[in-house]
């Protein structure tokens, strides 16, 4: 049907009329477009895409429209140079990655292309170890091209293929199939040759002269910051090789932790990070977080199925993440003592069922079924004025973060938990990091003592304290990075401090606010 049979009679006029007013129509139509997308600083509305939820047709991400209604501590308004930043990350990604032409002529082996494309570089994001650790380095690796002016591209395997929505408009962060040493990025050959620790260390360089280091290939270096670095790898957190690494265009990066507040203490990026985040350092994975990573649609239905049938209607929707690392020093009972002294001396659930008085809805995120049964008998039913539900989505019994459907069930549970009203978090527990984050809750956190430092404390008395903030903790910080007698870090000017449930390790503490988001 054409567009003039479409239209009213007082605008198409006689029949005779019709075809030339139709074009004329089409014409004006068409001119307004045009002159909307030269005047729009960003003529494909990049913001009004990956902020508010307006995606195409064919990129629809059915968690940024609806979210919104879900997660009870909304995010914060987002400063507004880090809005043009985004927007500007935005259009470069669509310029440089995969889906452009300049990134056919653009390859890590060769020289780096000098035509249209010339000045596009990359970061290729390669995922360690579980979930939770994978989401932190993501985030961290995403921040560090924003500062770098890279395009962030992701190695994902199948495990973790349908989890996220694709975050940049018209383009996909998906690294190609087709791109060299895909198969070998983990490999320690390739860690061998391309990795600028190794680099560094073969070469018997030192912080202070690494700058005039030369690469076995003038396109790509690895850069190695898993838990298992080393202290050459650890030199990538020196401002001095900062200089040489900006003139590599293709930088491969394994990271299973939140490396941001290291970011934070380098002169090189400081004064960038405080106009990104000018007001409150305490909410970068907050707002990062929900900028970046939305549930894909297979994983929204999951998580809002669960929510309407058990969390919706209660007045109070409680989270208890619980976590063992060493099954064999804080077994089961022992944890579930711990976990039921934090939850009712700080009343976050009755000490008896007389004693509730409104509606709670209790969701137990545990690998195991053993806790989500035990927290079950002992509050589950009626008590008192209200009804306390008690649930669980998955209890997966092992850890497997390299299967699909186990990291599909992992990251339901974690954004089930950032809508929860109150979140307790098990210490050291990258899980309740990102949960705690995306929500903007800030966790209880239950920590043991070690026995060799408090022989005199029982077993199941662990330790229940409230998060400074909802920032997760960098479990794994360079030694130079360490915090001095008064708890900051030497080159932190006061942004960062040791973590509650990791003494050894760093969070971002500045513009401290005790109050949820």
């Amino acid at each position: 049907m054409g567009l003039g049979k479409r239209l009213p009679e007082f605008i198409t006029g006689s029949s005779a009329n019709k075809f030339t007013v139709t074009a004329a129509a089409a014409f004006i139509a068409l001119s307004l477009v045009l002159i909307a997308t030269v005047c729009s600083p960003i003529s494909y509305f990049p913001l009004k895409f990956a902020l508010s939820g307006s995606t195409p047709p064919e990129q629809t991400c059915e968690s940024r429209e609806q979210r919104s209604s879900y997660l009870k501590h909304r995010t914060p308004e987002l400063p507004p140079y880090l809005l043009s930043k985004l927007q500007a990350y935005e259009r470069r990604h669509r310029r440089c990655g995969p889906l452009s032409e300049s990134f056919n002529t653009t390859s890590p082996l060769g020289t780096h292309n000098d035509s249209a494309g010339g000045d596009c570089k990359f970061v290729v994001y390669t995922p360690s170890q579980g979930l939770g650790n994978r989401i932190l380095g993501l985030t961290s690796t995403f921040l560090f091209a924003l500062l770098t002016d890279r395009v962030l591209l992701v190695d994902f395997s199948a495990d973790m293929g349908e989890l996220f929505c694709e975050p940049f408009p018209n383009s996909t962060w998906l690294l190609p199939g087709n791109f060299p040493f895909k198969s070998d990025l983990y490999g320690g050959w390739f860690r061998d040759v391309y990795s600028y620790g190794k680099l560094l260390e073969k070469k018997e360089k030192t912080a202070s002269d690494s700058s005039s280091s030369s690469s076995p290939n003038s396109t790509l270096l690895q850069i190695f910051l898993d838990d298992k670095y080393s202290e050459y790898d650890k030199l990538f957190f020196k401002d001095e090789n900062q200089g040489f690494l900006e003139k590599i265009p293709w930088l491969v990066l394994i990271s299973d932790g939140y490396f941001i507040p290291c970011l934070f203490q380098m002169q090189t990026f400081r004064s960038e990070l405080e106009k990104l985040f000018p007001n409150n350092k305490s909410t970068v994975f907050h707002q990062l977080g929900n900028y970046l990573l939305a549930p894909s649609n297979q994983a929204w239905s999951l998580i809002t199925k669960f929510y309407d049938a058990h969390l919706a209607k209660a007045e109070q929707r409680i989270g208890i993440q619980i976590r063992v690392f060493d099954p064999q020093a804080t077994p089961t009972p022992v944890v579930m003592k711990q976990i039921l002294s934090c939850t009712e001396t700080r009343r976050i659930l009755p000490r008896s069922r007389q004693s509730n008085e409104t509606s709670k809805a209790v969701l137990v995120a545990s690998l195991s079924s053993e806790f989500y049964e035990g927290i079950k008998n002992r509050y589950g039913g009626r008590s008192g004025g209200g009804e306390i539900g008690v649930y669980q989505a998955s209890h997966e019994e092992t850890q497997q973060s390299y299967k699909s459907s186990h990291n599909m069930k992992a990251w339901a549970d974690m954004y089930l938990l950032s809508m929860s009203d109150v979140l307790v978090t098990s210490g050291m527990s990258t899980f309740g990091y990102v949960a705690a984050g995306i929500g903007g809750v800030r966790p209880w956190i239950v920590t043991f003592p070690d026995p060799k430092d408090h022989p005199d404390v029982p077993g199941w008395a662990a330790v229940c304290e409230r998060a400074v903030n909802v920032e997760p903790c960098f479990h794994f910080p360079p030694w130079f990075a360490y915090p001095d007698e008064q708890g900051t870090a030497s080159g932190g000017a006061g942004l960062v401090n040791r973590c509650e449930d990791v003494p050894w390790g760093l969070k971002l503490v500045d513009g401290l606010n005790k109050t949820e988001l």
